[in-house]
């Protein structure tokens, strides 16, 4: 799939280029990512669920517990969303623990206090409402496809990181053989987004569904990812694959 248009030299480290078929210019990028995911909270979990058919909160889990995430921690789930990472989180850091979650849609927050007692705050991941070396760990699931900048972004992290801390970043990648590729992406521009307006009778869900599929098929590149980690100060930079899909982009803030 092709650019709608040319990467914008202004911000060389957006996730992807501007998606006109959604929005014209790039301040209009945080007004519609919100809009969209206030107007679709109520069947979120449900696309979830759909789009990694049920896997995907045995997955979170193992990756919090696989990237060090342990009893005790204080951590940060940004773009909280409904609270799907921060619910295995839980269960993890037990009472000795803390578990805070972040995000920009009201409607996600809203849900997710349907189902979490835990502090739920509206917020950006660019400004991030927290003092310096505050969290032990910090996640990000499925959503640095949202951010406007990814060096201000991960220079966030890393401030509010205690020294020695890590960051996670669960995210989808465009598998590289070419049959799955068209496979996945059948899936998620036609299958899904069907079934969507079907079950849940709303237009706003099947489209977030194509828009979710269009960032990650222009998504910027996973080793420009990694340098803009590690030009943000995180070191112990990584990147694990699983079933050629799923991307954990992974770092540590430096010790004093």
């Amino acid at each position: 799939m092709k650019s709608d248009t040319p990467r914008d030299a202004k911000s060389p480290t957006a996730p992807h280029p501007i998606l006109t078929r959604y929005y014209q210019h790039e301040g209009d990028r945080q007004p519609f990512v919100t809009a969209l995911f206030d107007g679709t909270a109520r069947h979120y979990d449900w696309v979830c669920a759909l789009g990694s058919l049920g896997s995907g909160q045995r997955y979170r889990r193992s990756a919090l517990v696989r990237w060090g995430l342990r009893r005790g921690m204080k951590l940060l789930d940004v773009a909280a969303g409904t609270g799907l990472v921060a619910r295995e989180a839980i269960p993890i850091v037990r009472d000795s623990g803390v578990v805070i979650g972040l995000d920009a849609s009201a409607g996600m927050l809203r849900e997710a206090r349907r189902t979490l007692a835990l502090p739920l705050v509206q917020g950006m991941l660019e400004t991030l409402p927290f003092g310096d070396d505050h969290f032990d760990f910090l996640t990000m699931a499925y959503a640095l496809r949202h951010m406007a900048d990814l060096r201000t972004a991960f220079d966030e992290c890393r401030r509010v990181l205690t020294p020695g801390g890590r960051l996670l970043i669960l995210e989808v990648s465009k598998p590289r053989s070419t049959l799955a590729l068209w496979g996945v992406r059948i899936y998620m521009q036609k299958v899904v987004p069907l079934l969507a307006r079907v079950c849940t009778g709303s237009a706003d869900t099947a489209t977030l569904v194509k828009y979710y599929w269009d960032t990650i098929a222009e998504c910027l590149p996973p080793d420009t990812i990694l340098a803009a980690l590690r030009s943000s100060g995180f070191e112990d930079v990584a990147r694990h694959v699983v079933g050629g899909l799923f991307s954990e982009y992974v770092g540590s803030k430096p010790m004093r």
